[in-house]
């Protein structure tokens, strides 16, 4: 059954992916990302939404005035992320460890906080965290990315617990090494030593990620929740 959908960070990489993926299953669409005025967003065949996630208030008035302009919101997808690497000694607490929190653990309580009083409501949602294999294993040099990935995994076990009874399922993907904007960042060494110790022989895709997701917000998923869905091609099992 199509449903309204909300991908935050849903300009590029994996979050554009699931947004096409989710509109190929017939659904509506929606994005939210910090810097929709500079990819061209807007002439996309769905609705966009400038919005930094990692602030409450502004969360609060921008989910207000999507559900407004379009219906409610029924599955919710929380794919922003941001990396400031850099070792635990040397990391500065604001710009590279609240920063990363914030965006990537943060902004997931203040999506899930505003929708998911009418998800209730209505008796049916579906909650997708994109986590990370960092948040299973961790990850030299970020501390900061593999403690908010972690807890994106505690929060979504937590609130499946709570919401089970509503019709809601929230659940968890935990990519491996997916070829995307944040992973081209690495430097080209780290990235073909990770490469290399990929058993599949390749790094992921976007659209794998994707597949997982467009499963996880159908009604056959309806007996999935709590749960960390791993797609690293057998990197870390």
């Amino acid at each position: 059954m199509p449903r309204r959908a909300l991908v935050t960070g849903g300009s590029r990489g994996i979050g554009a992916a699931i947004a096409a993926t989710l509109r190929q299953d017939g659904h509506d669409v929606v994005i939210v990302d910090r810097t929709i005025a500079t990819t061209g967003e807007k002439g996309r065949d769905h609705r966009a939404y400038e919005l930094d996630v990692s602030q409450f208030a502004a969360v609060e008035r921008v989910l207000a005035e999507v559900e407004a302009d379009g219906g409610p919101i029924d599955i919710l997808v929380n794919n922003a992320g941001i990396t400031r690497d850099g070792m635990v000694h040397k990391m500065d607490p604001v710009s590279q460890w609240q920063a990363v929190i914030d965006v990537n653990l943060t902004s997931a309580f203040n999506t899930v906080r505003c929708l998911v009083p009418g998800m209730r409501q209505r008796g049916w949602g579906r909650i997708i965290n994109i986590s990370s294999i960092s948040g299973l294993k961790g990850q030299i040099g970020q501390a900061n990315y593999a403690a908010a990935k972690a807890g994106l995994i505690g929060f979504t076990k937590s609130i499946a617990l709570e919401l089970a009874g509503k019709g809601i399922c929230a659940n968890c993907v935990a990519p491996g090494f997916i070829e995307s904007p944040m992973t081209s960042a690495m430097p080209p060494d780290a990235l073909r030593r990770e490469a290399a110790g990929i058993p599949v022989g390749r790094l992921g895709k976007p659209d794998d990620i994707a597949a997982i997701v467009a499963f996880l917000a159908s009604d056959q998923a309806s007996f999935v929740t709590g749960q960390v869905w791993s797609a690293n091609g057998g990197q870390y099992l």
